[in-house]
């Protein structure tokens, strides 16, 4: 998984020193078609990252077109007007092509076990977390249904748009008397501070030393992507994951994801609870 921790850091790199390289051929002469080549190769990709940290976006599909489409284009323009500029090539094909496809079908999923805590109609583990001042919480000791949403930390822009769909369903779940758990195994600080800015009534904890997804089979080890520990996150974090379970403890749903990419639809807790009779 370090490699995969690396792969991201760097990809995202090469991508905007291509399109600076591009920037620079095009101002020495805006007609050259390798330039243009490169910027249909790469820019999909830094749109696509530019989206997901502006957009407020929660999933996207599994398969990311724009992002292979765009570098066989480049290609293809490349193979009939230019085949003399190598340094264009290696970011159309190395940056933009294999990057892209790289990201889509290898780091963007676990290859994950389903955790065999978490299957559908067996009680859900006793699990002991921490809120935001570092106190002690055990799910056993909260009364009625619980929403646990594990969630990577405030660096995953997925992450905080999920968290804010399910904000806005506060008033549906706090109606079916849900208490919603949104766990990270992210610093105490960067914990407070997200329930600061959302100020709903969710319990917002962290999984010390991601005690809890290694109990469950959660753990993404090294799942960080590089560069990020100097603002204080441990390099492991957890695979998004989403636990629903009744009054009595028993869990009714599990979405245990295989691309992070992938999250279920924030309507789907609702029509959960609802055909469990939790109203």
């Amino acid at each position: 998984m370090k490699l995969k921790s690396w792969f991201i850091s760097l990809w995202i790199t090469l991508v905007v020193v291509g399109l600076g390289h591009a920037g620079w051929m095009l101002w020495q002469s805006p007609a050259q078609v390798a330039g243009w080549a490169v910027v249909i190769a790469l820019l999909p990709a830094l749109v696509f990252f530019l989206w997901l940290l502006v957009g407020q976006v929660a999933r996207t599909a599994a398969t990311l077109w724009p992002l292979t489409v765009g570098p066989i284009i480049a290609l293809l323009l490349w193979l009939a007007l230019d085949r003399v500029s190598l340094m264009p090539l290696l970011h159309i094909v190395g940056t933009g092509l294999g990057g892209g496809l790289l990201y889509q079908f290898w780091y963007s999923r676990f290859g994950r076990e389903q955790s065999q805590a978490l299957v559908v109609g067996q009680r859900l583990p006793s699990l002991q977390l921490a809120d935001g001042d570092g106190k002690p919480v055990h799910t056993d000791q909260l009364a009625g249904p619980l929403l646990l949403i594990f969630y990577r930390g405030n660096w995953c822009p997925l992450c905080m748009a999920q968290i804010r769909e399910v904000a806005g369903q506060y008033r549906e779940l706090h109606a079916r008397g849900v208490t919603t758990l949104l766990v990270s195994p992210q610093p105490h600080e960067n914990t407070a501070s997200l329930a600061e800015r959302f100020e709903v009534p969710f319990l917002f904890l962290v999984d010390q030393g991601n005690r809890v997804a290694r109990q469950l089979g959660i753990v993404a080890e090294n799942g960080l992507p590089a560069g990020l520990e100097v603002l204080g996150y441990d390099s492991d974090t957890v695979m998004p994951t989403v636990v629903m379970t009744n009054a009595a403890g028993v869990i009714i749903f599990s979405d245990q994801t295989d691309n992070y990419r992938v999250r279920p639809e924030p309507d789907v807790f609702i029509r959960i609870l609802d055909e469990a009779g939790v109203s």
